[in-house]
């Protein structure tokens, strides 16, 4: 497994790169070579807010529930890219547990394994 390591004080870019390498099917079960961020909202808002703090938001998708973060004030979705149209955001708050509950622990910390988030 290749780990990717993120510098000391990534930033967000910084970060968004380094996912497009670190998200596999063993981070999401959607995780397609065609589309990366398919399925990877709940496991890369964890480690987003790991990462940067903030707060983590939800909003109703087709299909489901899709996870992000809001940091500073600002939206950040690093897994936009997994839809083809725009969508619109509820931003409600949603949480560590629920996000999670989205995903497993076992895909939240391979994926911070890749990146070397556990450095």
């Amino acid at each position: 497994m290749e780990v990717l390591v993120l510098p000391s004080h990534p930033s967000l870019q910084d970060l968004a790169v380094a996912l497009m390498e670190a998200w596999s099917s063993g981070t999401s079960t959607k995780w397609t070579a065609e589309y990366p961020a398919n399925g990877q909202c709940s496991v890369t808002s964890l480690v987003v807010q790991d990462l940067f703090g903030g707060e983590i938001l939800k909003t109703q998708v087709p299909g489901g529930t899709h996870f992000y973060n809001r940091i500073g004030g600002e939206r950040v979705d690093l897994t936009i890219s997994q839809f083809a149209q725009s969508i619109a955001f509820d931003d409600t708050l949603s949480s560590r547990a629920e996000a999670l509950a989205d995903t497993s622990l076992e895909q939240y910390f391979l994926l911070r394994r890749r990146l070397g988030a556990d450095r």
